[in-house]
């Protein structure tokens, strides 16, 4: 097949290092397989003597598929694996490791919710998402050789997280373990102590490879740099306007330092994008050029302009939901593959209001990632256990969890041990306490009031009238946590539960949206066994294409994530906004709310980017 000038001078570049700036469906995958053949069949390298190096399995996996379509079936010893599984194989080399020293994510969660169980002083909401947190701020710590003693935490106070990081770390040792972070860090450890070892392996991967290197870590960047020398042919393929990882400890600085620290190195543009339309392409660069910190580049499309890149304002979420729903029933009416439709956001919670509606609207639909569930949340649980106990529940345990929700200073003891809740039994237990028995009686009024309304309304009854918003704030004050977190779940669950007339219905809508979340939890990632619209993280989406791409909840706050500006800024966030634009191939539309929560929101300064000047393309 034919290649593109630039795509040829990268597969047949020679010596020495070699940068190639890949942008958005511009072949970098064909790209480096027919490298790696150029340097077996015109250079005569020995394919053992080539590593390439991948961030996921996922991508070797497929690299090694590629090349040995190339290869005329042939099974080329060429080395292809991920960051972890190439510099597992050299520790397994170097200390005899086996898969008994290996610490699974499975163990490893294990041991960080034994130690966090521990920690009096947290209060946490949701222990599986905190879990998460901790250990990817661990991964960093490690990942980037940083000081234990000098790293602020961003999932819990910096003692409390440098505890936590302590006692795993006894743990693992006592385990005789590795976690996967372990492996970079002893691989780098291995090749400073033993300069021997480092120059065997030197002389097996003489040339190497790397995909997304805007991807890489400081450790692993110098692991690579220590295993290229001296000949240095090393050829890093990424595109620097697409470096989303820096919470992960990604640094695509690193990238501008490969020019300095390599001077001699050739640098590459692979200016043409494949994937899509022209009209899309030309948007995405409008955004990204907003960016002060990135490579010059000037990037074309192949395909000529097709649908116009479509902007909608929408009242709220459940306006926006409706409006996406419909609009993926359209397309899907017209002969679209549902898995060939996604729907994109900055955050988890934003999928909520689409969801429901696709579970609503009859529409298959797949993740990737765990998306929480709002009715697993604890206020989720209080408002429908009122609506129970409104609609004649008078179990034990329904009582007991919202008596005192918000305070009445009910005590345990005036429940007896029975299933049932009598009021009259309560009544009775505070017979000589007036004040109580008003309480009592007040509890029983509110319950009657709340059995003649439709949901949403119970909720507004319940925090303004009952005073469950006084508790939340209570109980944020506390247990030092976020209350405007706390507002948020409150006014999600408002927005959810408009649509219904009955508790019985939106109980009913609750359990099979609940249930949908949990079958897409036991497929996982086995895609095989999964179908319908991609719901996806921007995060998620980066790596794959679609034909037809809604990227929602296009707000201030939103994307750009407030939490995320303070933390990596400004660019990191437009670069995120550019990968979710560049999955459309032939349809883009991007949708923002005008009010969220109960408060007016702005569109995404992103939006305004693409906006601003001439308007959309």
């Amino acid at each position: 097949m034919g290649f593109s000038r630039a795509q040829s001078q990268a597969i047949t570049h020679g010596d020495g290092p070699c940068l190639v700036l890949a942008g958005p469906g511009s072949g970098k995958t064909l790209t480096i397989v027919n490298r790696v053949k150029c340097l077996i069949e015109k250079y005569k390298v020995r394919p053992e003597e080539i590593l390439v190096i991948t961030f996921t399995k996922y991508a070797a996996a497929e690299m090694k598929l590629r090349l040995k379509a190339l290869s005329e079936g042939r099974n080329l010893p060429v080395v292809a694996g991920t960051f972890h599984g190439i510099y597992y194989g050299i520790l397994k080399w170097a200390y005899r490791f086996g898969p008994q020293n290996i610490f699974s994510e499975e163990e490893k969660y294990r041991l960080l919710n034994q130690i966090v169980s521990h920690q009096e002083q947290l209060e946490i909401e949701d222990g599986e998402d905190f879990i998460r947190q901790v250990a990817g701020e661990i991964g960093v710590v490690k990942n980037n050789g940083a000081k234990l003693g000098e790293y602020q935490a961003k999932c819990c106070a910096p003692d409390i997280f440098r505890k936590i990081y302590e006692e795993y770390e006894t743990g693992r040792k006592q385990l005789k373990k590795i976690d996967f972070d372990d492996m970079l860090v002893l691989c780098h450890e291995l090749f400073i102590k033993r300069p021997d070892m480092l120059a065997a392996w030197q002389k097996k991967f003489r040339y190497i490879l790397i995909d997304e290197f805007q991807d890489i870590n400081q450790v692993q960047y110098d692991v690579i740099k220590m295993l290229a020398a001296p000949e240095d042919n090393l050829f890093a393929v990424g595109d620097d306007d697409q470096a989303i990882y820096g919470f992960r400890g990604a640094d695509s600085r690193l990238m501008f330092r490969f020019k300095e620290e390599f001077p001699q190195a050739r640098e590459i543009l692979l200016d043409v994008n494949y994937r899509s339309r022209a009209n899309i392409v030309r948007n995405a660069l409008k955004v990204i050029g907003h960016n002060k910190v990135r490579f010059t580049k000037k990037i074309r499309a192949k395909k000529e302009d097709g649908v116009t890149v479509h902007v909608q304002e929408t009242t709220d979420s459940a306006q926006e939901a409706e409006y996406v729903a419909k609009e993926i029933a359209s397309r899907i009416g017209e002969g679209m593959e549902p898995e060939n439709i996604a729907v994109l956001y900055r955050v988890h919670t934003d999928a909520r209001a689409v969801a429901e509606k696709l579970v609503d609207g009859r529409i298959p639909f797949q993740m990737r990632e765990h998306m929480p569930n709002v009715y697993r949340h604890f206020i989720a649980k209080d408002f429908c256990t009122y609506l129970r106990m409104a609609a004649g529940g008078r179990s034990r345990s329904d009582f007991l969890q919202i008596m005192n929700r918000p305070k009445r200073y009910l005590s345990r003891d005036c429940v007896s041990a029975g299933e049932k809740v009598d009021f009259e039994e309560l009544r009775k237990y505070y017979f000589d306490k007036g004040w109580m028995m008003d309480r009592v009686d007040q509890m029983e009024w509110d319950l009657k009031m709340l059995a003649k309304m439709a949901p949403y309304a119970a909720i507004q009854y319940l925090r303004k009238r009952v005073g469950y918003d006084d508790f939340l704030r209570e109980y944020a004050k506390e247990r030092q946590v976020d209350a405007d977190a706390l507002f948020e779940v409150v006014t999600e669950l408002e927005d959810a539960a408009k649509p219904f007339f009955t508790a019985e219905e939106w109980f009913s809508h609750i359990e099979e949206y609940t249930e949908t979340l949990e079958q897409k939890a036991r497929q996982g990632g086995r895609q095989e066994q999964a179908g319908g619209v991609y719901l996806l993280t921007l995060h998620a989406a980066k790596g794959l294409e679609f034909d037809t791409v809604f990227l929602i909840q296009a707000n201030e706050g939103r994307v750009p994530y407030q939490k995320a500006l303070d933390e990596n800024g400004e660019e990191e966030e437009r670069r995120l906004f550019y990968v979710g634009m560049t999955r459309a191939k032939e349809v883009l539309k991007i949708s923002y709310v005008k009010s969220k929560n109960g408060k007016k929101v702005e569109p995404s300064r992103f939006v305004g980017e693409l906006l601003e000047e001439e308007g959309i393309d």
